[in-house]
């Protein structure tokens, strides 16, 4: 689950897109960017819209239950907080090689892994974002760990569902996935005091050319970030790679979404930044951080948010698609701990 520049995000400017794009019909086909250098459509999707009349906020949504066995982060121990369990800046991101917190990352990672494999079999044709949403839950909760977007900052869902123009943080629902759909399922599990993250986005039914293609080369930019990574090596060689790759295509990168350390704290340093960048920073051994870039069609970064405060939508509605792995930073390269 990918950090977000929330707050970074026009609140203002969100509720006026929203008025310029509301008369679109749910279902837009042949749907053309509005900033695409050359006149070619996108593809065949449907465009995802908050559903009317509008809802603000998530208060509506009631969270799915925990048993009282399952060991919580603090952030979901009084349900009555919406805030994160530390301050965003706290620590510098690293852990000790060779220890127990290194078996235990480990650890929560595979477990993530094994649920990012179990959602993809869920995706079907005609089947809801919320039933995979719950089945997700109580998979997480028989393997003994918590799902970890559940109640953070609020967050209502156990799982993350991003469908076609939603860039990230879709909220699971009612609407059944359709043929020609992409869907990215944001996973992350806590197990044994330690977060685990990944996500992969999957092909729903017959997808067009360019769906496919966007899908492929985002798990060409994650691919592309991981080799740009080792002890001794910047952080923002990350971004290049991923600039290097889509140079010359129709897609971008989005800004407003970066990776983050993690550990037995959800988001920390280092923060990941997918584009073109000179932030400072070299990797050491013992950083743990997840890269999860978000590739988006046409040449518009932009995001905006709906109402509910998390669906975060490309502005002009083009499709989006992420994926998602932790990377160790050991002593001689870099360990893909979701691979």
């Amino acid at each position: 689950m990918n950090s977000l520049k929330r707050w970074s995000l026009l609140k203002a400017a969100r509720i006026g897109r929203q008025s310029q794009i509301q008369h679109l019909p749910r279902l837009f086909r042949q749907f053309s960017t509005v900033e695409q250098e050359h006149s070619d459509t996108v593809g065949n999707y449907a465009v995802i819209l908050p559903e009317e009349p509008f809802v603000f906020g998530v208060s509506h949504i009631t969270p799915r239950q925990v048993p009282d066995t399952i060991a919580k982060p603090p952030y979901a121990q009084n349900r009555n907080s919406i805030q994160e369990e530390n301050p965003p800046n706290r620590g510098n991101g690293k852990l000790k090689l060779g220890g127990e917190a290194e078996s235990k990352i480990r650890q929560a990672a595979l477990l993530a892994k094994k649920v990012r494999n179990y959602a993809g079999t869920l995706v079907k044709v005609g089947v809801t974002t919320n039933s995979i949403d719950a089945a997700i839950h109580d998979f997480i909760i028989s393997h003994s760990a918590y799902p970890s977007p559940l109640l953070y900052s609020g967050f209502p869902r156990s799982c993350c569902t991003s469908v076609n123009n939603i860039i990230a943080h879709g909220i699971p629902d009612e609407r059944k996935l359709e043929n020609g759909d992409i869907i990215n399922i944001d996973i992350t599990v806590f197990l044994n005091g330690y977060h685990g993250d990944t996500s992969q986005t999957f092909l729903v039914g017959d997808v067009d050319d360019s769906g496919r293609e966007l899908v492929e080369l985002t798990n060409q930019a994650l691919d592309v970030s991981i080799a740009a990574c080792g002890p001794g090596k910047h952080f923002k060689g990350i971004g290049k790679a991923i600039h290097d790759l889509l140079s010359g295509t129709n897609y971008t990168v989005s800004s407003q979404f970066t990776g983050h350390g993690i550990g037995k704290v959800f988001h920390t340093s280092p923060w990941i930044l997918h584009h073109l960048n000179d932030e400072p920073g070299v990797m050491e051994p013992g950083h743990c951080f997840t890269i999860e870039p978000a590739i988006i069609q046409g040449r518009n970064p932009r995001g905006w948010i709906f109402p509910d405060g998390w669906t975060a939508s490309t502005e002009d509605c083009a499709r989006s698609a992420q994926a998602e792995h932790m990377i160790l930073i050991t002593e001689d390269g870099a360990d893909v701990l979701t691979g």
